[in-house]
């Protein structure tokens, strides 16, 4: 029996993403009490969540232990994770519940491919989809052609991502960086996008595309735009990593066509702004894991442009 209101937790609260779901999740209908927690309090998620509190990180070895007491004592329905330490320890943990309450996050291959950068270029080449040529620091010594890209093999965001021009600058970095990666530099010139791509567990597959503009490193520019072959590209991933959830997927539209750089097994950034044009993935997700069919997509956003700022509290 489906229960008519839920109780749902977010871990990892206090970040954009997780503001945001907040913000979401406040207004779904299916909510009864919405908690929120995260390990630090000095941040603007107990202005959204009015149930916050502290909680572990998930290294602290009574992490499942503090979560499953606080499913017991708050009946807790949907564990909602946002932070990539947390989503990362539930991959590899393969875990998907915790106590009673289900994990609401991307599939197993999904977590496995977007979490690597490196397994995320393999997996492209593998399923004979654009991939941009990327090796591991420790099996390049001198490069060839440049630019290239250097970045974190695990990290995320994209302020920490390096243009490199010259082989000087590229020894500086590897120094330092061994869990790095070099990729082949994408010509920008046709635009850089972030896409939002969900798939129910029946195969219902739904995507929205916007070019974006970067500002500390997230967006802080974007249109709503429609490109079928980007959005073909992005259908396949869907059915190549057999995904159930939602998933987030940067790309450069190149003169070879749409080009994969990154895929995050998670909410996005935009999640939010996303909601607003109608792609609901937060609301799909809780809809296709209590087995209800999974609400309309208009898709009438199309040349909508979303610009982020920013909310002032004060205490």
């Amino acid at each position: 029996m489906i229960k008519e209101k839920l109780n749902i937790l977010v871990t990892g609260c206090g970040g954009d993403i997780g503001q945001s779901v907040g913000k979401i999740l406040n207004e779904y209908s299916l909510v009864n009490t919405l908690y929120g927690c995260d390990i630090s309090d000095k941040n603007a998620a107990k202005f959204i969540y009015s149930n916050f509190f502290l909680g572990l990180p998930c290294k602290d070895p009574n992490y499942i232990s503090n979560l499953e007491k606080i499913v017991e004592e708050k009946n807790i329905d949907f564990i909602i994770p946002i932070s990539e330490p947390e989503l990362r320890f539930f991959s590899k943990g393969n875990i998907s519940k915790i106590g009673t309450a289900e994990l609401i996050l991307a599939s197993a291959k999904a977590l496995e491919v977007g979490f690597d950068k490196l397994n995320t270029a393999d997996f492209l080449k593998k399923e004979n989809l654009p991939f941009p040529i990327t090796h591991s620091v420790a099996a390049i010594d001198i490069v060839e052609k440049f630019p290239v890209i250097m970045k974190s093999r695990t990290g995320s965001g994209s302020s920490n991502v390096s243009i490199v021009r010259d082989n000087e600058t590229f020894a500086s970095l590897k120094k330092g960086n061994s869990d790095f990666i070099v990729q082949e530099f994408l010509d920008g010139g046709k635009g850089e996008y972030t896409c939002g791509v969900f798939r129910s567990k029946s195969g219902l597959i739904r995507s929205i595309i916007l070019k974006r503009e970067l500002m500390g490193g997230f967006t802080g520019y974007g249109e709503v735009i429609e490109n079928k072959e980007i959005d073909k590209l992005l259908h396949e991933v869907a059915e190549k990593l057999d995904l159930t959830g939602s998933i987030n997927v940067q790309l450069r539209l190149t003169s070879k066509g749409p080009v994969i750089f990154e895929i995050n097994p998670r909410f996005s950034s935009t999640v939010r702004f996303r909601h607003l044009f109608d792609f609901k993935d937060v609301e799909w997700s809780i809809e296709d894991k209590l087995g209800l069919p999974i609400s309309d997509y208009t898709e009438t956003a199309i040349g909508k442009k979303l610009y982020k700022g920013f909310n002032e509290y004060i205490q």
